[in-house]
């Protein structure tokens, strides 16, 4: 929280993007430095309570809403590093604060053993895809709709409408490839603990919409006509199904991925 506050601070000293004041450089680089160390805070946390569960600490939701934060955290400081987009921090690290306190406050179970269902060495590959599927679409998702609200309301503290685009298209592409892999490893760990590949699970199904999705993302951004905003569109649809996926399906709706909101 104190990370977002710093990123906060940089974003409204900043009124140019070319030349940000002193005062606004300073409050950035804080709040990378916040981040940094909330990050190793937050996988020191992770690991110890895998070893005190004995097991990969992603087997509940509120294990998994904590792992796909550090995923988050980490797949943002990269971006920031690679394409110096420290100033939209603020944008990903609030709403990542209050979903973590949610999380924390809502959603916190005990330690306990992993339900038989989990009881796979899958569940390390399959749903650790799944984690940074979800993250990186989020980066992407967020980027295409600052590409969406610079394009329709100029904001010089944004970066350049092209800049955000090419951003959003490289994270999607990486977010792509690692669903579609979380996907087939998922319908392989289906086969061996219900004997069935696909099944049409709500989770499964909303899995596969998320796919389509950005299959029609990736597919958009490269043809002509679809480029610029009707391409973010489609990111940002497919990040709210991702979203839905997340909390909807897995608290509110029923099914065989139900084992997901407690331990």
């Amino acid at each position: 929280m104190a990370a977002a506050l710093f990123c906060a601070a940089e974003w409204s000293l900043t009124r140019y993007s070319d030349s940000p004041p002193p005062a606004a450089v300073r409050c950035g680089r804080l709040g990378v430095a916040l981040t940094v160390l909330g990050a190793v805070l937050h996988l020191v946390s992770l690991v110890l309570r895998g070893v005190a569960a004995h097991r990969v600490p992603w087997a509940n939701m509120y294990e998994y809403l904590s792992s796909f934060g550090l995923v988050v955290v980490v797949a943002w400081l990269y971006v920031v590093w690679r394409h110096e987009l420290r100033r939209l921090s603020l944008f990903v690290l609030l709403p990542l604060a209050l979903l973590l306190f949610l999380a924390g406050n809502q959603l916190y179970v005990e330690v306990a053993p992993v339900q038989p269902a989990l009881r796979s060495y899958w569940i390390a590959i399959h749903v650790a895809a799944a984690l940074m599927a979800s993250g990186v679409f989020l980066l992407s998702g967020v980027i295409s709709g600052l590409h969406l609200w610079a394009s329709y309301r100029p904001v010089r503290r944004l970066p350049l409408i092209d800049h955000l685009d090419q951003v959003a298209y490289r994270t999607g592409t990486i977010g792509f490839v690692t669903l579609t892999f979380a996907i087939i490893t998922g319908a392989v760990w289906a086969e061996a603990a219900w004997g069935r590949y696909w099944g049409w699970d709500p989770k499964e199904t909303v899995a596969f919409v998320s796919w389509v999705c950005y299959a029609a993302y990736l597919h958009a951004r490269a043809t002509a006509g679809w480029r610029g905003k009707p391409a973010a569109w489609v990111n940002v649809v497919g990040m709210l199904a991702v979203l839905f996926n997340l909390f909807f399906v897995n608290l509110v709706v029923s099914g065989l991925h139900s084992y997901a909101s407690a331990d």
